[in-house]
């Protein structure tokens, strides 16, 4: 969740972050535990399903147990195919996920500088300073768009789907960049032109999902049960556009930077930073959007956010702030009990309980 794709872009490659698949798992099923959570099963699945034939190399920089056995999994099935050594390369950097800690800058740093090596050696070219600078307004051009989109969702200018609002971001992670701003230019202006939605509509924050996107299904079982999403903290949202990398001085150094504010500016589970308490910005973003309450969509077996879930919860109750957990899976996913779930908790929304 955390790779700098401006090292990629740099260096020449296009880089694509790794979606969870809609398919079921097959294959994949039998090189990870059961409990682990789907997007790492789909992960491995889809790898030794031959799904990722199209890249030249994985990249993971983010660390938790179920990637980390993710990666152990794709590494063993390489092994049992020395023809595919050379072709498909996995590569594992593991960023630091305690960001109060003296060492912290430089150990990012050196990470960075380690994914750098990798990637110089794997296109064959010598990443420079003046290209990562490019790389880098690139990107932030693209975000700033992003999140100009959802301001304008925010204010209630646009009528916009959670569906069409996680395509914009998920196209994003896909494509060449250059490509997708220029469709966004010419989108924006497009938007403006639309309607905002019913008043009567119970506004709601979509909150959680920290690696992949939750499925557009969900979403829009909360928005026909009378509520509107008006803002969300999903990777595959607000998150993934919520920091630019500084382009003023070393791009290498600013790169590092990125990385510890994106913790500040929204808060992550899978970070621990003391001076950082997500519940106080989920509450500070309620306020701004004007939301109703909170919808927390929580992947199954998600370690670090059911560890944090209860000081999330209580942070929300102190505030008064509305709010609904639903766990989500990758298969069998029980639809018709959610809606009863958010029926329920709109109405209470509506009754001013």
């Amino acid at each position: 969740m955390n790779f700098p794709s401006e090292l990629v872009h740099a260096a020449g490659a296009l880089p694509v972050l790794i979606q969870e698949d809609s398919e079921q798992i097959t294959l994949g099923r039998t090189l990870l535990h059961e409990y682990y959570c789907g997007y790492t099963r789909s992960v491995v699945d889809q790898a030794v399903t031959n799904k990722f034939e199209v890249f030249d190399a994985l990249f993971a920089v983010d660390h938790c147990v179920a990637l980390l056995g993710a990666v152990d999994a794709i590494w063993f099935q390489l092994q049992d195919k020395p023809e595919e050594q050379d072709k498909k390369k996995v590569f594992l950097a593991q960023y630091p996920a305690s960001m109060d800690e003296p060492t912290t800058f430089e150990e990012v740093s050196v990470k960075n500088n380690k994914v750098k090596e990798q990637l110089e050696t794997l296109c064959g070219v010598t990443l420079t300073a003046k290209a990562l600078s490019r790389s880098i307004q690139l990107y932030n051009e693209n975000r700033q768009l992003l999140r100009e989109v959802y301001a304008l969702r925010k204010a209630g200018r646009i009528k916009i789907s959670p569906r069409q609002m996680q395509t914009l971001v998920k196209s994003s992670m896909v494509m060449h960049i250059e490509e997708h701003t220029e469709m966004l230019k010419k989108l924006v202006p497009l938007l403006e032109e639309a309607q905002s939605g019913s008043p009567d509509l119970v506004k709601l924050h979509l909150s959680g999902h920290m690696c992949h996107a939750p499925r557009p299904e969900i979403m829009e079982l909360i928005e026909d049960c009378g509520a509107v999403i008006v803002d969300d903290d999903l990777f595959t949202g607000f998150r993934y556009i919520s920091t630019d990398v500084p382009e003023a001085g070393d791009p290498f150094d600013a790169l590092t930077d990125w990385y510890a504010n994106r913790n500040v500016n929204v808060p992550c589970c899978t970070r621990a930073q003391k001076s950082v308490e997500w519940a106080d910005y989920l509450v500070n973003s309620v306020k701004e959007s004007g939301a109703h309450g909170v919808v927390t969509l929580m992947a199954k077996f998600c370690e670090p956010h059911m560890l944090y879930f209860p000081e999330l919860r209580k942070g929300l109750e102190r505030h008064k702030v509305p709010h609904l957990r639903l766990e989500t899976e990758h298969e069998g996913i029980p639809y018709e009990s959610i809606r009863t779930r958010v029926e329920s908790f709109v109405e209470m929304i509506r009754r001013g309980f």
